[in-house]
């Protein structure tokens, strides 16, 4: 398992459920993987925090099995403890949970941290990043939604218009405190929005059928490792 991904500067996680035909997931997740994709974003909702409920723990556990590519996990629960012990059981490799319903932020970084599995926290776009104030430190990424979570499907729901903003106080805040804390978004992620930010506040970019093609995954997949390499090439001439 490629243990310095989480070191790069353009880190791309596809998303499971925006990507993969789940009638067949695992033949999704080889051809991601066969395609140069170096990691999973594995959406986890329980259906009461956010109306969708497309991935279960168990498919989760057979995927583990299938795969040794970074699980990258984001929860979306209102009640978290059973989820976090099992996906730490699982084997995943990062936990991202939602702030606005873990009443104890601190001790959950503490829980994941201590089993040697990256630790985060999770935000919704309305949130303010002074949730964060004091656990920062604990957090080895920080994820901002730019959508509401769980109305991905609706083509009402666009990123919201203060999502540069907050990327760049959240960047700043990282880079005053001398942090090596990684910034991931998630949420109708665009090129434009890579070309926006790679090198300039986002490390991990959460990417779903805005950029990747379900029906062509291995070409969609490979083009866009490409595309970012551009993006790099470019910011490293700057």
């Amino acid at each position: 398992m490629n243990k310095t991904i989480w070191n790069q500067k353009c880190i791309l996680s596809p998303s499971l459920i925006s990507v993969c035909n789940l009638c067949r997931l695992e033949d999704s997740v080889s051809e991601l993987e066969r395609a140069g994709a170096e990691m999973l974003h594995v959406d986890l909702l329980d259906g009461h925090f956010s109306p969708s409920m497309p991935l279960g723990l168990d498919t989760v556990r057979q995927l583990r099995a299938r795969t040794e590519l970074p699980f990258d996990v984001h929860l979306m629960a209102t009640e978290q403890d059973f989820f976090v012990k099992e996906l730490l059981d699982i084997g995943v490799e990062q936990i991202i949970f939602h702030g606005e319903c873990e009443p104890h932020i601190d001790y959950r970084l503490d829980q994941i941290r201590s089993r040697g599995v990256r630790a985060g926290v999770a935000l919704k776009p309305a949130t303010p990043l002074s949730t964060l104030d004091y656990v920062l430190e604990k957090c080895d990424t920080v994820l901002l939604m730019l959508i509401n979570p769980g109305y991905a499907g609706s083509r009402a729901e666009k990123q919201v218009p203060y999502a540069n903003r907050k990327v760049q106080e959240l960047h700043r805040l990282i880079q005053e405190r001398g942090l090596p804390t990684k910034v991931e978004i998630d949420g109708r992620v665009s090129r434009e929005n890579i070309e926006d930010f790679v090198g300039k506040g986002v490390d991990i970019f959460v990417v779903g059928s805005t950029c990747l093609k379900k029906e062509d995954l291995s070409a969609s997949t490979q083009e866009l490792l490409g595309f970012c390499g551009s993006v790099l090439g470019e910011r490293g001439k700057q």
